[in-house]
């Protein structure tokens, strides 16, 4: 109901905003006609109508979540008109197509005034709406204090036509009254009398794991009988830790899908492409400096020029990792001498000065040059530009249990670890749990953030990839 909702909502609010863009730029054309080509002004309409929509969507204006003020809204459309000027004076630029700046600056102010005005428009219907009652779902939650108020929290946020919690039953008797204002109607015993004397359109059941034993059948059954619609929210859901569930249906049966990355369906698209447009160039730049990186190494040290190791991808996939070989080719042999020097606690090997680098390799090293032909596995689809470092099987063996999260994406060249300084982070938890932070919280900006930083700390020779 309230996914419908949400979506007949977004979709009117976003057909409205490109309305006002196209109004936007006719009246702003009008006062600079002398400035404006007729075919510059459909191609400026109809690409910042694409390009708007994408703005508005990353900055949390097509949410499904009610804004907490007003000058939050403000903000973000402030945000939003500032990059469609910036989009619009760069293309214009490109373009060499002379636009006056009067009239650029003109079609931001109508922007900025006209967005701000539906958005005060929308949230006075929606309060409107939920005054006058007409259409408002009156709820009645059933569950411990603490579950209430979070559903309640949520519903508080919740964008729809209008809904209205009446009051909230608990499991068993027990001396309470309300919670954060929400009324106490009683306990589970008091359902069907609460039912039928109180004006309830959907109860919400938010039982707690504590509850597991408890049967809602007879409950559910009631609501069936008398024709209240409810919904269950999992017992299993906690409210401590910060999990992703979803309701998806396979074919006709619903499944409650837990997840355990932030990165959904529409994110691994964008992130695929991501990795394959930043892997072609990698892999040009690589066909360019492999026959001088070669005979570098070549003449420096016996060996072959490409290293390959066996690493762990995605929840345990086994693949053949390449880059430039920097060390010399016993170097495996001798690892077992310097285990003692270990300087990282935990389950990676690193020590300063390591004796089996090659000289040309810790120019390669430096430069990050040596990470070049990895980007081959990135096409390949083994790994991803940005991700988590490959461990090695021997590695995944000593795991602890919660260690093994790290590798339920795909390992990638660089990550969060790279670039927050990884010379100076010498316990492997500490690793661990930056991995599980880029995880858990995963945004398509920080992708391009960390690729950005990789280049800056590369480029200023502050570390390697």
């Amino acid at each position: 109901m309230y996914s419908q909702q949400v979506k007949i909502l977004l979709n009117l609010i976003m057909l409205t905003d490109a309305v006002l863009v196209v109004l936007a730029g006719f009246f702003a054309s009008y006062f600079c006609k002398k400035y404006v080509p007729q075919n510059v002004l459909f191609y400026t309409i109809l690409s910042l109508l694409f390009v708007n929509n994408f703005i508005m969507n990353q900055l949390g204006l097509y949410s499904n979540k009610r804004a907490k003020s007003f000058w939050e809204v403000f903000g973000k459309i402030l945000i939003a008109v500032i990059l469609d000027i910036l989009f619009l004076s760069s293309a214009y630029y490109l373009a060499k197509t002379p636009v006056s700046r009067t009239f650029t600056i003109l079609y931001g102010i109508l922007l900025l005034v006209l967005f701000t005005a539906e958005k005060i428009a929308v949230e006075w219907f929606l309060d409107s709406k939920l005054r006058k009652g007409f259409g408002v779902r009156r709820i009645l939650l059933i569950g411990p204090e603490e579950r209430v108020k979070l559903v309640n929290k949520a519903l508080d946020e919740q964008k729809s036509w209008g809904h209205k919690v009446v009051g909230f039953l608990i499991p068993e008797k027990r001396d309470v009254s309300s919670a954060n204002g929400i009324p106490c109607l009683g306990t589970l015993s008091d359902f069907k009398n609460i039912l039928l004397r109180e004006v309830i359109d959907e109860v919400i059941f938010c039982l707690g794991p504590e509850h597991s034993n408890l049967s809602l059948k007879p409950y559910i059954d009631i609501s069936r009988k008398i024709g209240v619609s409810y919904r269950i929210v999992p017992a299993m859901y906690s409210l401590k830790e910060k999990e992703h569930f979803e309701v998806e249906k396979i074919q006709e049966i619903p499944t409650l899908v837990f997840s355990t990355h932030n990165i959904n369906a529409a994110g691994m698209f964008y992130k695929r492409i991501l990795d394959i447009v930043v892997g072609l160039i990698g892999c040009m730049i690589l066909a360019i400096i492999y026959p001088f990186v070669a005979l570098a190494i070549k003449l420096d040290s016996e060996g072959p020029v490409i290293f390959k190791q066996k690493r762990v991808g995605m929840n345990g996939r086994i693949f053949t990792l390449y880059k430039f070989r920097t060390m010399y080719k016993d170097a495996e042999k001798r690892k077992k001498e310097l285990l003692e020097k270990n300087e990282m606690k935990g389950f990676m090997f690193k020590i300063k000065d390591d004796p089996r680098i090659t000289r040309v390799g810790r120019f390669l090293r430096k430069t990050s040059l040596d990470e070049f032909p990895q980007f081959i596995n990135v096409l390949l689809g083994q790994m991803s530009v940005v991700g988590t470092r490959p461990p090695t099987p021997d590695e995944v063996s000593q795991y602890e249990l919660w260690h093994l999260k790290r590798i339920c994406i795909k390992p990638g060249i660089t990550g969060l670890w790279q670039v927050s300084g990884r010379n100076e982070i010498k316990d492997f938890d500490e690793i661990v749990k930056l991995d599980l932070k880029y995880i858990e919280n995963w945004r398509f900006r920080d992708d391009l953030y960390i690729i950005l930083k990789t280049i800056l700390v590369v480029l200023t020779g502050k570390g390697a990839m």
